[in-house]
């Protein structure tokens, strides 16, 4: 069985507010609320869920949040295999308008070792069956930021594939142990490397080990390099809504890619048509099933060189 595995290590209960306006200091009036099972991974597992992948989600959960968060993962029929700690799962607050979204982070429970190596040794057995597994979102406190390392590595000696999806000093030392992909966006990578153009900083992530690099960068569509070529990839048209799940709707089509052994332009046209009827949806993990069909065609991806124009 080829499962896809995704691991969400500081999940939350996502909150989706929409507003006619985001005022800054001022009332905001409220017309619907969203609740949401939430965290990069968890969006992950249920957008290929929805798409009839076979797809398993871990991570950690905590208190009464993380019990319902479990319940409307449940209640999606998504698989879940969560560690239970001790203290409470957090939660996130997205204010969505016309124009754009706003993100209110709450920074996740404080881990104890003996929760992480109570993960670590689910995490290698829910390796059995595993095709790809999907590493992504932030690091809760308590954990050591070369936590996506040890899982990479972990992976790597079961020949199981591996994405992360991560900035700041996980995502340095998660590249470190050379994961198969590599997905920064635009943000994250300049963190990296400050100072570079996108090419430049994408090509030093593939030096510093990881095996191929897609770089997200909003409506401007992805930059791929990989050890056989490198491309742009570019959406037909801008959409609007809420970009909260764009980035983990791109992760679930480079994952089933990975483990399709998708070429790579099909792989990029693919995650780049999800990505953008993922702002179309109302909320984070969800799709825009009738957009995704009608966009998909008419992605371009082209060939890139780093003489190419960023």
């Amino acid at each position: 069985m080829c499962l896809i595995l995704a691991v969400t290590l500081n999940p939350a209960l996502d909150l989706t507010y929409t507003v006619d306006e985001m005022v800054q200091h001022a009332t905001n009036r409220v017309h619907t609320v969203l609740e949401r099972a939430g965290g990069k991974g968890i969006n992950v597992a249920r957008v290929l869920h929805a798409a009839g992948e076979t797809v398993v989600a871990t991570g950690l959960l905590g208190g009464a949040t993380g019990a319902r968060v479990a319940d409307l993962l449940a209640a999606d029929g998504v698989r879940a295999d969560f560690v239970a700690i001790g203290a409470e799962t957090r939660r996130t607050v997205v204010v969505v308008d016309p124009a754009d979204a706003t993100g209110l982070w709450e920074p996740g429970p404080t881990i104890t070792a003996g929760e992480w190596d109570a993960f670590r040794t689910r995490y290698e057995d829910l390796l059995d069956g595993v095709a790809v597994v999907v590493l992504s979102g932030s690091l809760p406190p308590g954990l050591p930021q070369d936590a996506y390392a040890t899982l990479v590595r972990i992976a790597a000696r079961r020949g199981v594939t591996t994405l992360l999806d991560a900035g700041g000093d996980a995502l340095r030392h998660g590249v470190a142990a050379g994961p198969d992909l590599a997905k920064p966006n635009v943000a994250e990578l300049r963190a990296l490397e400050p100072g570079s153009d996108t090419p430049a900083a994408a090509a030093a992530v593939l030096r510093a080990g990881a095996r191929a690099v897609v770089v997200s960068d909003g409506p401007r569509g992805l930059l791929a390099l990989t050890g056989t070529g490198a491309w742009r990839a570019v959406p037909p048209e801008v959409v609007a809504g809420n970009p909260t799940g764009a980035g983990d709707a791109c992760a679930a089509a480079l994952a089933r890619g990975l483990r399709d052994g998708t070429p790579w332009p099909d792989r990029l046209a693919d995650a780049v048509a999800l990505s953008a009827a993922a702002v179309a949806a109302p909320v984070a993990g969800s799709v825009d099933a009738a957009l995704y069909r009608r966009l998909r065609p008419a992605v371009t991806v082209t060939p890139f060189s780093q003489g190419s124009a960023c």
